[in-house]
């Protein structure tokens, strides 16, 4: 086995293990009934005059839409997003956005050209990954 699928192989899993904290700990938290706040803030947390949302990671929009946890909003996973990706047929504001109507995002990432780079850089990571094989 080749060093880099040996690397590679062992992030994957690693991703995968960690994945239930990110889907589950990372949601848009937007309900502040009762003037309630919620404390659990963690440093990727925006503030607003209304809620505290939580902002995902670049990485883990991407992921989340490689794992399959976008398809409801029209995101293919796995191979299947790695290839319209590489047909020009998905961007990376494509997968913003349907983490945006998945309510795993706040729609302000949209307009943040280094959030929509990052996401962008892990999209064509997940193309590389297939290069590396040959």
């Amino acid at each position: 086995m080749k060093l880099t699928n040996l690397i590679n192989s062992a992030l994957i899993v690693a991703c995968i293990a960690f994945l239930p904290e990110i889907v589950g700990a990372q949601t848009v938290n937007t309900n502040n009934s009762g003037g309630q706040i919620n404390t659990d803030v963690n440093s990727n947390t925006l503030h607003t005059n209304s809620s505290n949302i939580s902002y995902l990671q670049p990485f883990n929009t991407a992921f989340l839409a490689y794992q399959g946890y976008l398809k409801e909003q029209g995101i293919p996973s796995g191979s299947a997003l790695v290839s319209e990706y590489q047909t020009g047929n998905l961007t990376a504001k494509d997968v913003v956005q349907a983490a945006v109507k998945a309510n795993k995002l706040i729609a302000q990432a949209l307009n943040d050209p280094s959030y929509l780079n990052a996401v962008e850089l892990q999209l064509r990571s997940f193309s590389n990954t297939n290069d590396l094989d040959n």
